[in-house]
């Protein structure tokens, strides 16, 4: 691959100078700035992870056969190449701020005839969530090692936490995610039939149950919540960093 292929847009590059701008914010000694701070860091970051999640997917498809995906702008990290920017951008961060539900994002349109294998398919599919689970890893780790100002700290740990929610989430096998993507290759004809008729519809209903049902939303949390307990992300610090995040309510 050339070293061109790969080349991040100015909005990326911006849209990570906002959250490192939101960072810098919490350590102002005044709380409007600091819950400023919280909501630019957590948004911005989110949004740069969006990014992040369909670059996976175009990346690896860009090694498994996939040309296309270069010519489609996908490998420049620009959110405006993923889809409708309203309905896979806007939506997700609306969702977000509105009840912390880490709805799936933009989306690319891969070539899967280009694509050399099933397994190849496969791992596009996974590449997307395995971008967010090692944004979320490092993030937990940047608080543990590095030990930030309380407030950073927060606003990072909750970050780090969506992070862990947005791979739970994908991983799920239901038709429109990427778990479902994962498998997907590898089902009868008649099952993948049934997955694309399911596709417009399935996640509306997961993501009504999420927010509906109190014991599909609790199961859903715990999981994550031990996942990312497990890589040594602190759940009192994501818990504040949530609570200044929704410092409306």
């Amino acid at each position: 691959m050339q070293r061109s292929a790969v080349r991040p847009s100015p909005i990326f590059l911006g849209l990570i100078g906002v959250t490192i701008g939101g960072a810098l914010l919490t350590l102002v000694e005044n709380q409007a700035a600091i819950n400023a701070g919280i909501v630019l860091l957590v948004l911005g970051g989110w949004v740069v992870s969006l990014c992040l999640h369909e670059f996976g997917h175009a990346l690896v498809a860009f090694r498994g056969g996939d040309r296309e995906v270069y010519f489609k702008g996908y490998l420049t990290l620009d959110p405006r190449r993923y889809t409708d920017p309203v309905l896979s951008l806007l939506m997700p961060v609306l969702f977000l701020a509105i009840g912390g539900i880490p709805l799936p994002g933009g989306a690319v349109w891969i070539n899967h005839h280009a694509l050399r294998s099933k397994a190849v398919e496969s791992t596009v599919s996974l590449a997307g969530p395995a971008a967010n689970l090692i944004a979320g890893i490092l993030l937990a780790l940047s608080v543990e090692i590095f030990e930030p100002a309380p407030m950073m700290a927060a606003g990072l740990s909750f970050l780090a936490l969506l992070q862990f929610a947005a791979f739970v989430l994908n991983m799920l096998p239901v038709p429109g995610l990427d778990g479902w993507g994962a498998i997907e290759p590898f089902l009868s004809y008649e099952a993948r039939r049934f997955g694309a008729k399911a596709r417009p519809w399935a996640p509306l209903f997961l993501f009504a149950a999420l927010i509906g049902i109190p014991g599909v939303s609790q199961a859903f949390w715990d999981v994550v919540s031990s996942l990312y307990a497990g890589v040594g992300g602190n759940e009192l610090l994501a818990y504040y960093g949530q609570d200044a995040f929704f410092f409306w309510r």
